[in-house]
């Protein structure tokens, strides 16, 4: 794995107007609570987003554990127990140093399911008068998920990754990633705890979303 050092970050905002997909821009060390990372930067010339992937020792080209992270402020950096987002981030990170290699794509610019951090608080500030987060996006006049994983199936393509055993409960991650043309050999349950503040949110994720998470059978009747 190499560093493309051929990039100019001063004319990045020249470059994207002429450009396509995703550009591996750096590649730094990222020493972490959970173990000293590669941290792979990129540009998304499509949309002037900044990705980073995370990479956890030699990672091989075929059923590499992976987690694509869809980026949540909220969750990941301010502890948030509105949703799980921030527990599954480190339980990725631990689980892939546990594996001995793997990565982590966070994703930016799929915050609130890619509605954006102010639509997101709007919603987050629906769901406390009662509506569900699928009903409140619709509320908005916003979609109810508006992510789009093309850019991490080119971040793994460039890491030479042809298939992936995918930490997620959401078989739409699955679908995206299978349909932008990596493999998914097996999907990993990434499931957390759930608390007070977060059993309506799963819930509605497990019935409106489909995402997968038989572990709430055990609280459905208890809180």
């Amino acid at each position: 794995m190499t560093e493309n050092t051929g990039v100019n970050l001063g004319v990045l905002g020249t470059k994207s107007s002429r450009r396509s997909g995703a550009e591996r821009v750096v590649n730094a060390p990222l020493p972490t609570v959970y173990g000293k990372f590669q941290a792979i930067g990129y540009l998304d010339h499509d949309r002037g987003d900044e990705q980073v992937a995370l990479v956890y020792g030699e990672i091989g080209t075929e059923n590499v554990l992976t987690r694509l992270h869809s980026e949540c402020l909220t969750g990941d950096a301010f502890g948030s127990r509105h949703c799980e987002c921030g527990d599954q981030l480190a339980s990725a990170l631990r689980a892939v140093v546990a594996e001995g290699s793997g990565i982590v794509v966070y994703l930016r610019g799929h915050e609130g399911r890619g509605i954006g951090l102010l639509a997101k608080l709007r919603a987050m500030a629906l769901q406390a008068e009662g509506l569900d987060t699928v009903e409140a996006n619709l509320a908005l006049g916003l979609p109810v998920d508006a992510r789009d994983y093309r850019v991490a199936a080119e971040i793994l393509r460039d890491l030479g990754v042809r298939s992936v055993r995918l930490m997620s409960n959401n078989p739409r991650k699955r679908e995206a990633l299978v349909r932008h043309g990596v493999q998914v050999a097996e999907r990993v349950p990434l499931l957390i705890e759930p608390c007070e503040s977060n059993i309506t949110y799963l819930r509605t994720k497990r019935e409106r979303l489909d995402h997968i998470l038989p572990h709430l059978d055990a609280v459905a009747h208890g809180s």
